[in-house]
């Protein structure tokens, strides 16, 4: 194990040797300038920001020598509806014992576009399922003995703090599917208002962002149309209204992880939505670096990082293109500078490596979830992803949070790794924010390929976690993203070197990375 840790620093030298770290950083940076510029548009995806983006991409790939590997070149194109709330067009209402109260859309509820078309028109009673997770396997189940056929189901953020984030974070992940599946119309998402990360008046501005759906039924999670909202934290108790419970004491219990109640709600909600569709296509950036053992290099480790990002939306500060420069024009820098270290290091990977530049995350995941599912490679041969998003060099990487890290053997490569760089791991300090499910890893996941998302690391009431809060409620999915904030680029260089120690450790083991034994996402394996 020494010998191979050490054999991956023969990498790092080597390609030091090409480049100082200060030049290293820069050409990344460089990266992140070109792809975040106005000129792209914020790289929605399907429109023709996101095309030039993935030329640009392209461009450096065939540069480097990585060989195509989509289905048309190094493009997989992906066949996407494009569905848009339209306001104008739409009303809600809660109607109860205590008379009818109207809502405003989006004001106070917003109505997801994504996961398939909307229904037309719904009228259903409301039903609390507290923190709304289905976990029978450790004993915890929000929906048992509750009524849900025909009801529009509310839930609040947060969960029992004795599962684990990862185990949360999945069920959250499958519980419209799982709820439709069951004969419930819809789903309603509360959060605390101590939980909120986001504030509501910039999630009421990306609401007028267009959501994406797969044009082929068969890759959708539900088959009907089903109604997924959110509300505004500070008009939840609307919900609540003469249903004998009180927002406030919910929200303290969830906020503490202490058991929520699960109980009918005195109102039903009457909702038409208005929507506007249109046929689109986008495409994922697929290549290869080949492997030089004669049998590995049939196996594939997969890097993976999402090119997309908002677009052009609601205006701030006069300002309508959300240039998504660490979210995630970051992440696709980085992979290609860790390309260019793969192919310049004195040590070779002998399985081959898959870079995968995905659309559609912003809008669920959807280009991974298609290429997880419709690899153009086969989906047996594939090992690992390693998954690059939002990192944030926005201070000092003194250790390293590998997202899934407990999940799989993929973790014990990730210590090896940090044992010799001095970045040791540190657990993820807000397991609730679902983080595990929010990035494109969780694709390769759920079709049971081990995964890592790697994170700067950091511990809560840290001074690090208040400048990772404040750029969450300040920068994170607005315009403010560009590349004119405050950004440590020579601390990326670090993480890039330890992701590719990783990937090269990963790529030339005798055995491909296995699910721990205890892991719940085993099952998924196929």
């Amino acid at each position: 194990m020494r010998k191979m840790v050490s054999g991956l620093f023969l990498l790092m030298t080597s390609a030091a040797a090409m480049a100082a770290p200060d030049d290293r950083a820069a050409i990344w940076w460089r990266h992140v300038q070109t792809l975040a510029s106005d000129s792209y548009e914020g790289r929605g995806a399907g429109k023709p920001g996101y095309d030039r983006a993935a030329d640009y991409v392209i461009g450096q790939l065939r540069a480097l020598g990585l060989q195509p590997a989509g289905t048309d070149g190094y493009k997989q194109p992906i066949a996407f509806t494009e569905q848009v709330i339209l306001p104008e067009g739409s009303s809600a209402r809660l109607i109860g014992p205590q008379g009818t109260t109207p809502l405003s859309i989006p004001d106070d509820i917003i109505i997801s576009g994504s996961g398939g078309p909307v229904p037309q028109a719904i009228d259903a009673p409301l039903v609390f399922a507290g923190y709304g997770l289905h976990l029978p396997e450790v004993g915890h189940d929000d929906f048992a003995g509750l009524d849900i056929k025909g009801k529009i189901v509310v839930v609040v953020s947060g969960g029992p703090a004795s599962i684990s984030g990862a185990l949360k974070s999945h069920a959250r992940s499958e519980r419209a599917s799982w709820l439709a599946q069951r004969g419930a119309l819809g789903l309603i998402q509360l959060v605390t208002p101590k939980q909120v990360e986001i504030p509501w008046d910039r999630r009421r501005a990306l609401a007028s962002q267009p959501a994406l759906f797969f044009q082929d039924p068969a890759l959708r999670d539900a088959a009907m149309p089903f109604l997924n909202a959110q509300f505004d934290p500070a008009k939840s108790a609307l919900l609540f209204a003469r249903s004998g419970h009180d927002f406030a004491e919910i929200a303290a219990a969830a906020d503490a992880s202490a058991p929520v109640p699960s109980f009918a709600l005195a109102q039903h909600l009457d909702a038409q939505v208005a929507a506007r569709r249109a046929d689109l296509s986008s495409p994922n950036i697929i290549a290869i670096m080949p492997g030089t053992d004669p049998y590995l290099k049939r196996e594939y480790v997969v890097l993976s990082a999402h090119l997309d990002g908002y677009g052009i939306g609601t205006p701030i500060k006069g300002d309508a293109i959300y240039n998504g420069a660490l979210d995630n024009a970051s992440g696709v820098a980085s992979l290609i500078e860790i390309a260019r270290a793969l192919r310049e290091g004195k040590v070779k990977p002998k399985r081959s490596i898959l870079f995968a530049f995905v659309t559609a995350e912003e809008k669920g995941l959807l280009g991974s979830n298609y290429f997880a599912q419709r690899p153009t490679v086969p989906h047996k041969a594939m090992v690992a992803d390693l998954n690059f998003d939002m990192a944030l060099p926005i201070f000092p990487l003194t250790s390293v949070t590998p997202i899934g890290y407990d999940q799989s053997s993929l973790g014990q490569d990730a210590a090896a790794v940090s044992a010799q760089m001095n970045l040791p791991i540190t657990p993820d300090p807000f397991p609730d924010r679902n983080v595990f499910i929010r990035s494109d890893q969780y694709s390769f996941i759920r079709t049971g390929i081990p995964a890592l998302f790697f994170k700067y690391g950091f511990k809560a009431g840290t001074p690090e976690a208040a400048i990772e809060r404040a750029w969450r409620a300040n920068i994170y999915h607005s315009p403010s993203d560009d590349a004119n904030q405050p950004v440590m680029p020579a601390e990326s260089v670090k993480l890039n070197d330890y992701v590719a120690a990783v990937a090269l450790r990963v790529a030339n083991a005798p055995k491909r990375p296995e699910w721990n034994r205890d892991s719940f996402f085993r099952r998924f394996a196929k």
